[in-house]
C-alpha cells in the first residue's frame, strides 16, 4: 500500500524536548496557529527520541478558510499573464537552489531517506520548477479550419479555479512541487495538504513560494488528518480539481467523492513493479539496477522494484551476486556518512514491513537475506528493517500481489519470456517496470505487451524526468498523468472559440 495521506493519525512517541517547534498553517499569506489544540509529533524515524516538532491537527473551519482565501485570490491570479506567473516560479528555482541543503537535511531528519537521496529529490524539485516556469510561455491552444465561411476557430486553455493537492510523505518535496507548480503556472489557486509526518518540507516549499512573490491566498497550506482537512479539500464544492497521491483504497474514495460534485480528479496510487532479467542480460548491470530499485529510499516509493523475475538459466548466479551486493548496504541514520539505506518512515510502516515478512515465511517463501528488524546499538532507537530477499515466490502468494512499500523483494524463476510476461502482468498495478536483455526483439515485445505506464530498458524501475509523463495503468492510476505538459493540462480546461469575422463592424477613420 502506498502512503495513505488521507489517513494521518497522531503517533505516540517519547516525551518531546522542551523546545520542539510547532508548525503553523499558511492561509491567505499569513502563518497562523491552528485553534484545535491538537497536534501530531514530527518524529525522526532514525531516532525516535528526536522529536522535531508538532504538526497541527487543524479544524474543518481552517480548511474552509484556506479554500475561501484561494477563491478570493483566484480572479487576480487568473488575470496575471502566464509568463509573469512563470517568473515567480523561476524565482522559486533560485531560492530552492539556495536552500537545497536545508531542505535535504530537513527531509532526511523527518522522513528518513539518506542525505544523498534527499539532495537528489530536491534537485528533482528544482528541475520541475524550471520546467513549469518555462511552460508559462507554452500554454497553447490550436487553430483548425472551419466548415463555415469567414470563420476563424481556435482553442485556448484556461485555469479551473481552486484546486487541491493532497500529497504523501515518501517524496515530501518533489511530489508537492510536481502538483503545485503546474497548477499555479496554469492560473489556478491552490489548497495544499501535506502528510503530517513530513511537515517541515511542506513548510519550506510554502516559504519558497511566498518569498518568490506569490500573492497572498494563491497557495494555502493546512496540516491535519484525512477525516477533516482531506475530506474538506476533496468534498468542498468550491474545489474544481483534486490531485492525490496515496493508497488505492483512499484514492478510490477520493475519486468517488470528487466526482459527486463533478470536480476533476487524478489519483496516483500503488505499484508492484517487476524487473525481468533474461538469460542474455548483462548480469552485473542488472544486479546493480535491482539493488537500487528495490532498496533505494528503503523501498518506500511507488516505483520501487518489488518483483524480480529471473530466467532460470541465470537465476542462481544472479541471486548469489545480488545477495553479495545487498550485504554491502549499510543501514542507519541517513545523516551519517556511508549509510545507504535509512529507516521505515514511522512505526506503522515498520510494523507493516515486518508483518509482510512473517506472511512470506508462513507461505513458504525462501529467505535469502534479511527478514528481520535491526535493533542493535543505535539502530534500536529507530524503525530499521534489514533489506530482504525472498526466493521461490509463487505468483499467487501475498508477496507477489500486495504492495509492501518497504525493503522487501520477491524473486520468481521462469523458463522463458512468455512465462515472464504472464507473471509481470499478473497484478492489479501497472506503474513501472524494467527488462534487462540484449535482444532487441524481446525489448520491443516487452514494451508492447507490458501493462505499465512507464518502461525501463536495461535500467532500474525507478526514476522520472520533469518533461516526461508520470503515471500508470490499472489500479495504479486514475485520471490524468502527472509531470510534463500532461500534468499542466490536468489543471486547465479547453475553450473552443468560433469567430465569424464578417460580422465585425469596420470603424471609419474620422480624422
Amino acid at each position: 500500500m502506498s502512503p495513505q495521506v488521507l489517513a494521518d493519525k497522531p503517533q505516540s512517541a517519547a516525551k518531546p524536548a522542551a523546545e520542539t517547534r510547532r508548525y503553523k498553517n499558511f492561509i491567505n499569506g499569513q502563518w497562523v496557529d491552528s485553534s484545535s489544540g491538537k497536534s501530531t509529533p514530527n518524529i525522526n524515524p532514525a531516532n525516535t527520541d528526536d522529536i522535531i516538532g508538532h504538526a497541527p491537527q487543524s479544524t474543518r473551519e481552517e480548511a474552509q478558510a484556506a479554500i475561501a482565501a484561494a477563491q478570493t485570490a483566484f480572479p487576480g491570479w487568473r488575470n496575471t499573464p502566464a509568463p509573469a506567473r512563470g517568473r515567480i516560479l523561476a524565482k522559486a528555482v533560485q531560492l530552492t537552489y539556495e536552500r537545497k541543503e536545508e531542505i535535504a537535511r530537513t527531509m532526511t531528519r523527518e522522513e528518513g531517506k539518506t542525505l544523498s537521496e534527499a539532495r537528489g529529490e530536491v534537485q528533482k524539485g528544482i528541475n520541475l520548477l524550471e520546467y513549469y516556469a518555462g511552460q508559462s510561455f507554452r500554454i497553447e491552444g490550436r487553430t483548425s479550419p472551419s466548415e463555415m465561411p469567414s470563420t476563424f476557430v481556435y482553442t485556448v486553455r484556461q485555469p479551473l479555479g481552486v484546486v487541491s493537492c493532497v500529497t504523501p510523505w515518501n517524496f515530501p518535496f518533489c511530489i508537492p512541487v510536481w502538483k503545485t507548480a503546474p497548477a499555479l503556472v496554469s492560473g489556478n489557486t491552490v489548497v495544499f495538504k501535506a502528510a503530517s509526518n513530513t511537515p517541515g518540507c511542506a513548510e519550506l516549499l510554502a516559504k519558497i513560494y511566498e518569498d518568490a512573490g506569490l500573492p497572498k491566498g494563491v497557495l494555502n497550506l493546512v496540516y491535519g488528518g484525512g477525516g477533516t482537512i482531506g475530506d474538506e479539500f476533496v468534498n468542498n464544492k468550491t474545489v474544481r480539481a483534486v490531485s492525490f497521491t496515496g493508497s488505492c483504497e483512499t484514492g478510490g474514495q477520493v475519486a468517488k467523492q470528487a466526482a459527486a460534485h463533478l470536480a476533476k480528479v487524478t489519483c496516483e496510487m500503488g505499484g508492484k513493479n517487476p524487473l525481468v532479467v533474461m538469460d542474455d542480460a548483462d548480469i552485473d548491470l542488472a544486479v546493480e539496477g535491482c539493488a537500487q530499485g528495490a532498496f533505494g529510499s528503503t523501498g518506500q516509493r511507488c516505483t520501487a522494484t518489488s518483483r524480480l523475475i529471473l530466467h532460470k538459466a541465470i537465476a542462481d548466479k544472479f541471486l548469489e551476486k545480488l545477495v553479495d551486493r545487498v550485504k554491502k548496504i549499510k543501514v542507519g541514520d541517513g545523516m551519517e556518512d556511508g549509510v545507504n539505506m535509512g529507516p521505515a518512515v514511522d512505526k506503522a510502516q515498520y510494523e507493516t514491513d515486518l508483518r509482510y515478512i512473517e506472511i512470506a515465511k508462513k507461505e513458504g517463501n525462501k529467505c535469502l537475506i534479511g527478514a528481520n528488524a535491526l535493533t542493535e546499538g543505535k539502530l534500536g532507537k529507530g524503525y530499521f528493517v534489514a533489506p530482504t530477499i525472498f526466493d521461490d515466490v509463487k505468483p499467487t502468494d501475498t508477496l507477489a500481489q500486495e504492495e509492501v512499500f518497504g525493503p522487501v523483494l520477491a524473486a520468481f524463476r521462469v523458463s522463458d519470456f512468455e512465462e515472464a510476461m504472464a507473471i509481470a502482468n499478473n497484478v492489479q498495478f501497472g506503474l513501472t517496470c524494467a527488462i534487462y536483455t540484449s535482444d532487441a526483439n524481446l525489448v520491443m515485445r516487452f514494451t508492447d505487451r507490458i501493462e505499465a505506464g512507464m518502461v525501463h530498458i536495461n535500467s532500474p524501475t525507478v526514476g522520472g524526468e520533469a518533461q516526461l509523463p508520470f503515471g500508470g495503468f490499472k489500479a495504479t492510476g486514475y485520471g490524468s498523468r502527472e509531470m510534463s505538459d500532461e500534468g499542466m493540462n490536468f489543471f486547465t480546461q479547453l475553450k473552443t472559440v468560433f469567430y465569424d469575422y464578417t460580422g465585425v463592424k469596420r470603424q471609419t477613420n474620422i480624422y
